[in-house]
């Protein structure tokens, strides 16, 4: 696949590291010729020291014969400009990166695309996502759902007090407990387990499971003196604090702290009135005390620096909050923080890279998330009519030995997926996968 990245930027300096390792022919573009320096001398791919809103320009990068055109500049208005020259000079698909979340109104959809631009990509929203979703169960890590709760996966870290510790996978299958273990990250290393593995103290472990099985699960993990999120303390008034505001469910209470005054003033007008904001470095203890951290059950960092974000983390967890989020956009640090026990770890750059990734796959997917602290990634594929998939039992497939199925949804039913699980033409097949193998799952499912 022939793909050009305009913006040597972060997001796309990421994506060309990603892609790159894939083997697809990539383009990356800039006029900056000293943000190409770093990922030409280490990536294998072009770079074109060029204007990307540069007719001549583009048709030098190629655009014309692109299967993908991935528009990522700090400029919003350039990137719609690209994507719709990229698409009048023969593009296949473009990307734009926006931020303008009012762009994202479904109603505005056929616009973008009758100007060449088939999807916009706003990570604050993606990332406020993310955000939400791990505020509704506080002792669950990372947190997705799938056909609206059919399916949940959770990420939860496994302590001395869980009841499920230290007893090999296939045992546990024999008590036919109602989730299935897809994935266990111990230290810096994630494996698909099998059945003579277990689940060790300190580990961090991805169950498969529905909705109405999570209370067994929070139990069966001695989580159950953890309180339910109800009070919100946010650092950092940025874009992404201001989107997580909107999708935050309306009964929880949340406070902004926001270090500069002329944004604190500024959010008081863009924010709901449930939201507090107070002008003040959220750094600072005696704020904290002042702000009632005591009665805070969840604490997220989102300012521009990573440091501040862990080490405030840090500070919270010391003060008694035990949900705790911070955003990393270094991506040197997400191990560091995941070491430090920091909590939920958000990072832009992957969520986005996972939202694009998924234009890239031949087979139906609808769904893919990347692990920020996993390197791993989740994929929802649609199991194909004539796939070599349909109709086959899961352990006949011969999947690569870095993936798992946990689930499936059918006719909008969770199952939970074991060997002899078969599975169907139109099943929405939910796979665990670490590293470059959700490329190779693709002949599955198509």
């Amino acid at each position: 696949m022939k793909i050009v990245i305009a913006g040597a930027g972060a997001v796309g300096t990421h994506l060309a590291n990603l892609l790159s390792k894939e083997k697809h022919d990539i383009i990356l573009i800039d006029q900056d010729p000293a943000r190409l320096e770093e990922p030409a001398s280490r990536l294998d791919l072009l770079t074109i020291n060029i204007s990307a809103t540069s007719i001549h320009g583009l048709k030098e990068a190629g655009v014309g014969s692109a299967d993908l055109v991935i528009a990522v500049t700090s400029d919003e208005s350039r990137n719609l400009a690209i994507c719709m020259l990229s698409h009048s000079l023969g593009a296949k698909k473009t990307v734009a990166r926006i931020n303008n979340s009012e762009y994202l109104d479904p109603k505005y959809q056929r616009y973008f695309q009758e100007m060449g631009i088939d999807s916009l990509i706003y990570p604050e929203r993606l990332a406020a996502h993310e955000i939400a979703a791990s505020m509704k169960m506080s002792w669950v890590r990372q947190s997705w759902e799938f056909h609206d709760g059919a399916l949940e996966l959770i990420g939860v870290k496994v302590r001395s007090s869980a009841q499920i510790l230290n007893r090999r996978l296939k045992d546990l299958g024999e008590e036919r407990l109602p989730f299935h273990v897809v994935a266990i990250k111990r230290k810096d290393r994630t494996l698909i387990p099998r059945g003579n593995d277990m689940m060790t103290e300190g580990d961090l472990v991805y169950f498969m499971t529905t909705k109405k099985h999570l209370p067994l699960i929070r139990s069966l993990c001695g989580k159950e003196s953890y309180e339910d999120v109800k009070n919100i303390t946010i650092i950092g008034g940025g874009k992404t604090a201001v989107q997580a505001t909107l999708l935050i469910p309306d009964y929880m209470n949340i406070k902004i702290i926001e270090q500069d005054e002329e944004r604190a003033k500024q959010l008081t007008s863009v924010v709901h009135d449930r939201v507090m904001v107070i002008h003040g470095d959220g750094r600072d203890m005696r704020l904290l005390v002042d702000e009632d951290i005591k009665n805070t059950q969840a604490f997220v960092a989102l300012t521009a620096s990573a440091e501040t974000n862990i080490l405030a983390c840090l500070a919270a967890k010391r003060m008694g909050v035990r949900k705790t989020v911070a955003m990393v956009e270094n991506l040197d640090y997400v191990g560091m923080a995941e070491s430090l026990d920091i909590g939920t770890v958000i990072n832009k750059k992957t969520i986005t890279a996972g939202h694009i990734y998924q234009m890239m796959l031949d087979a139906d997917v609808s769904n893919l998330k990347c692990l920020t602290v996993s390197s791993a990634d989740v994929v929802e594929f649609i199991v194909g009519e004539k796939s070599r998939a349909a109709g086959k039992e899961i352990k006949d497939l011969d999947l690569p030995a870095g993936a798992t199925i946990g689930g499936l949804v059918r006719n909008g039913e969770g199952i939970l997926a074991s060997g002899a699980t078969r599975l169907e033409s139109d099943d929405s097949a939910v796979v665990f996968c670490i590293g470059t193998e959700v490329k190779k799952l693709e002949k599955y499912f198509k």
